[in-house]
């Protein structure tokens, strides 16, 4: 079994930090690299970037017992384990520059014995293509690619497969995919892994890693996107989809997921577009549901404008009068995450025609998010309540779900998680 004194985690997000912090619990030497100077700077403080329950405590007694400690620069270490973004690009492809950007900055400090790792989110083949860039910029070392288990180098895939808000539960007992691109490539991560993994690690080969990360999040882009479906065909049937799926559920063999405003989140509104990016013919399916989902935020701007209309006739008023609280910013309940968040996207293009007053309530962000269109209110959840014509619920944080129904006074509802509406 391979021993890891210090360990290099390149890439200090949502992942890359706990899993940072994670091993330094267990002993280890943790060096904490990212690009971005006011991360390292907070980390190095003892504070964290983003919220995430359990991890600011354990953050500190890290930083506190010196096991952890957060640079700019990428220094020599036993294990690099690269957890950074792979974004869209404008063409819906993966952007794999901040993985060619690790390697590059690893590539000077690798010596030989040297495990290298990539969790974050990748096309099927990018671990290989990893190898040839290592190799190609250190030719005085052996890679696996090359001379296989003979290699100076291991060189692995291990997805991270964690619900934000769980993190740190999940980061130790969930199950991990570990893939090599030989079978001691495979066991050097497997040891890596166990220092702090309670759940199964599992072994197979580097490309099956990379392609079940997708498939996972894939599954559930698809089983979300015939929710979503359901919901705007339950619309036009006048329909209650909550009941429905509730009743269609109880089936033995048929669990129907969540429908909502859209798919957010760094996982399954991206991860499909890496699959079809490569095999768009043979994707057709995963692209459909990709486009359904990427399409109901739409959907819900139409049911907002119908509902502003129903207002306007109702009141006797003109829409300049209206005010509407959209309850909820983030991508996901009882969080403070925006990315891809369609909750979001729905406001800034409610704030592009809204002529009156338009609010948002979000629990879970301290600071006004700097996307946000100038002429969106914040405020708090009562004062909603108190002020709104419309309310458009759009995550169901548990401020808005544990609220009683019959105390809403408001006629005028657009509810895309079946709150108040069940």
């Amino acid at each position: 079994m391979a021993t890891f004194n210090t360990i290099c985690v390149i890439g200090l997000g949502y992942i890359g930090l706990p899993t940072a912090v994670a091993l330094a619990r267990e002993g280890r030497i943790v060096i904490g690299v990212d690009i971005d100077e006011k991360v390292v700077n907070k980390i190095n403080r003892g504070e964290t970037h983003f919220n995430e329950p359990e991890l600011t405590v354990a953050l500190k007694s890290a930083v506190e017992n010196n096991r952890l400690f957060a640079t700019t620069q990428v220094d020599c270490a036993d294990v690099f384990l690269i957890a950074v973004p792979t974004p869209l690009d404008k063409d819906l492809k993966p952007d794999l520059s901040y993985i060619e950007a690790a390697a590059e900055a690893i590539a000077p400090v690798l010596n030989k014995g040297n495990l290298v790792v990539l969790e974050s989110t990748s096309p099927v083949g990018t671990t290989q293509k990893l190898a040839h860039q290592l190799k190609a910029l250190r030719s005085d070392l052996t890679f696996p690619i090359e001379i296989g288990k003979e290699a100076d180098i291991n060189i692995a895939y291990c997805p991270e497969r964690v619900l934000p808000t769980r993190i740190m539960t999940e980061l130790i007992e969930n199950d991990r995919i570990i893939g090599g691109l030989t079978p001691q490539c495979t066991q050097s991560a497997v040891d890596l892994y166990r220092i702090f993994v309670k759940g199964e690690l599992l072994s197979t080969d580097a490309r099956t890693a990379e392609m079940c990360k997708l498939t996972e999040n894939s599954f559930r882009d698809v089983n979300i996107a015939f929710a979503n479906e359901l919901s705007m065909l339950c619309d036009r049937f006048n329909i209650n989809v909550w009941e429905l799926v509730a009743l269609a559920n109880r089936h033995p063999r048929v669990n129907i997921l969540e429908a909502g405003p859209g798919v957010g989140g760094h996982c399954i509104a991206v991860d499909p577009w890496f699959i079809v990016s490569q095999a768009p013919e043979l994707s057709r399916l995963i692209q459909a549901a990709r486009e359904v989902n990427d399409s109901k935020p739409r959907w819900v701007i139409e049911k907002v404008k119908a509902t502003l209309a129903d207002c306007v006739t109702e009141k006797n008023i003109t829409p300049e009068q209206v005010s509407i609280a959209c309850l909820g910013l983030t991508f996901k309940a009882n969080a403070d995450d925006l990315r891809e968040s369609p909750a979001l996207e729905i406001v800034q293009n409610l704030a592009s025609w809204h002529t009156g007053e338009l609010l948002a309530v979000e629990p879970y962000i301290v600071e006004r998010p700097s996307q946000l269109a100038l002429n969106v209110k914040m405020c708090d959840f009562s004062t909603a309540l108190q002020k709104a014509d419309i309310l458009v619920l759009l995550v169901d944080h548990k401020e808005f779900r544990n609220y009683p129904s019959e105390k809403i006074r408001q006629k005028f509802i657009v509810d895309t998680r079946g709150v108040w509406r069940q």
